[in-house]
C-alpha cells in the first residue's frame, strides 16, 4: 500500500509524465496505461479513474488534442490523444521546471547538517 508522500510525489509528476509518453506518439488510455506501467518497470501502475481525469485537464488546458477513431477487428472505437504544440511547450517548461525542483529537493534531502 502506498504511503500518503508517495501518492503525492506520483501525484505531482503525473501530468508531465503523460505529456512525455504522448509526445512520442498519440495514444489512447488503455494504451498508455500499459506504457506507464512498462516503462517504470510496474511503479506506476494506475487505474482508468487516475488516468483519464488527467487527460481531460490537458485536452481541456489545450495541452492534448485528442480525435475518435475505430478499433481494430471488433474492438469499440477508441479515443486518441495528441501532444499540441501548447502541450510541447508546457512539457519543454516543466521538464525545466523538474529539473530544478528535483535538484533542490535532493540537495535539501542529503544534506547532513539538519537544521
Amino acid at each position: 500500500m502506498e504511503s500518503r508522500i508517495e501518492r503525492q510525489l506520483k501525484k505531482g509528476a503525473l501530468e508531465l509524465i503523460v505529456l512525455r509518453l504522448l509526445e512520442g506518439r498519440p495514444s489512447y488510455g488503455y494504451e498508455l496505461l500499459a506504457e506507464l506501467a512498462r516503462r517504470s518497470g510496474g511503479y506506476f501502475t494506475l487505474r482508468e479513474g487516475t488516468l483519464y481525469p488527467i487527460l481531460y485537464r490537458l485536452e481541456d488546458d489545450g495541452l492534448l488534442a485528442s480525435a475518435w477513431g475505430e478499433g481494430a477487428g471488433r474492438s469499440a472505437p477508441k479515443k486518441t490523444y495528441t501532444v499540441t504544440e501548447k502541450g510541447r511547450q508546457a512539457l519543454a517548461e516543466g521538464l525545466a521546471l523538474w529539473r530544478v525542483f528535483s535538484g533542490h529537493v535532493t540537495g535539501l534531502l542529503t544534506q547532513e547538517d539538519a537544521i
